[in-house]
């Protein structure tokens, strides 16, 4: 293994927001063999963004510690679908689906990970032996009443909303696949704790020694509020154009720039401190912006791309016209978009929809850098722009 005992905890623990249980992470450490690593993704959506690539990167940091990291495609539990955080059952997924979107995940994922030194498996090569006779032995291990302890399944009841049956089973399969695997330790993100200390449980069930817990915080959206999500429209996907990355990562807020840059960046803790210093003596937080926004584009794509992004940045933009405060604000859409007019007026940009058109009409007007010349052009849902009026005025819009 890579450093004692306390060197790898520190780089185990960066970031992350509990460790359950610390003791026994240090005794498992202290064995010197590489622990089994466990990860799960669900395969529900094509594409993953840079708020999946938190628990991706701390899988690369176990990696480089020397340990055996299993990246734990969930094409059985993709079809019950995750109830965490829901509010009503979500739409179940064909197999068809789930396994064409988990071909895209190790594509990307690999752009993170060493696909040498990655184990990747499916749920389903073990769960589809499980049979009826297994999965009621496996219900068997877990009450109702416990599972309503659970904080959405708890609001849903209590709210008389609907849970089906097939929900209470997803986080015992969870479970369930840590005893498969024989997982040492398993990540997830906060929302999956639940999830996560059923795998404890259910090892102590099989009599397998439980496997800690790490969990990541969730990585807030280009809004700086909600989490990053697809459907919120406030994510910047890795498969995204470089140029699209690039731009997306210099609207962020300078404080929630250190945010991102403390769970995405390769750079240790040290650098980023230094960087801390600089902004804190005087140097424009622009600068630490474009440094880090080319690393991921970089990351993603390639230096090359990272440097076309920076000049077509600034091309765009002309060096130094954006503000560093750029407002992060999100708007309710409609069927077909939001015009333009509303937008600004929406985002307090101008006072009214005339003085928008006005603005329009007079050349005013820019979209991620591209004059607006019709009063007539709306922006899609689930977009995100620049919009600038005038010299001095921007904000950066998401449309939701």
């Amino acid at each position: 293994m890579s450093g004692t005992v306390a060197e790898q905890m520190a780089v185990i623990k960066r970031g992350c927001v509990e460790l359950l249980v610390e003791k026994e992470m240090e005794d498992k450490l202290a064995t010197g063999r590489p622990l089994i690593i466990k990860a799960g993704f669900d395969p529900t959506a094509p594409d993953l963004h840079l708020g999946h690539t938190v628990l991706i990167q701390k899988l690369r940091q176990f990696q480089q510690l020397g340990h055996d990291v299993h990246f734990l495609i969930g094409d059985f539990t993709g079809m019950i679908g995750d109830p965490t955080g829901k509010s009503e059952t979500r739409k179940v997924l064909t197999k068809e689906d789930v396994l064409r979107n988990a071909e895209t995940y190790k594509e990307q994922v690999f752009k993170i990970l060493d696909p040498d030194k990655t184990k990747v498996v499916f749920n389903s090569s073990w769960l589809n032996d499980l049979g009826c006779g297994g999965l009621i032995a496996l219900a068997s291990k877990y009450t109702v009443a416990r599972m309503l302890e659970r904080d959405d399944f708890h609001k849903r009841y209590t709210g008389q909303q609907p849970i089906a049956i097939h929900e209470f089973l997803y986080p015992l399969i969870q479970g369930y696949d840590s005893v498969a695997m024989k997982a040492d330790v398993e990540l997830g993100g906060t929302d999956q704790k639940f999830n996560l200390l059923m795998g404890r449980e259910l090892q102590r069930e099989w009599g397998q020694p439980p496997q800690c817990v790490l969990t990541m915080p969730l990585l807030e959206g280009l809004d700086g509020v909600n989490k990053m999500s697809k459907s919120l429209g406030n994510y910047i996907g890795i498969n995204e154009p470089p140029q699209e990355i690039f731009g997306k990562l210099m609207s962020v807020s300078d404080d929630l720039m250190w945010r991102y840059i403390q769970l995405l960046s390769f750079e240790s803790l040290a650098t980023i401190e230094g960087w801390k210093r600089q902004v804190a003596e005087g140097a424009n937080p622009r600068n630490i912006k474009v440094r880090f926004a080319q690393e991921i584009v970089a990351r993603f794509h390639d230096a090359a791309a990272a440097a076309r992004a920076l000049a077509e940045f600034e091309a765009r933009f002309q060096k130094g016209v954006l503000p560093d405060d750029m407002p992060a604000i999100s708007l309710p859409g409609v069927e077909g978009g939001l015009p333009v007019p509303q937008l600004l007026k929406q985002a307090g940009l101008v006072a009214s929809t005339s003085e928008a058109i006005r603005q329009i009409a007079g050349g005013g007007v820019r979209l991620d850098g591209e004059r607006v010349a019709d009063k007539g052009v709306s922006v899609p849902m689930g977009t995100t722009v620049v919009a600038q009026v005038g010299k001095r005025k921007f904000a950066r819009v998401t449309i939701v």
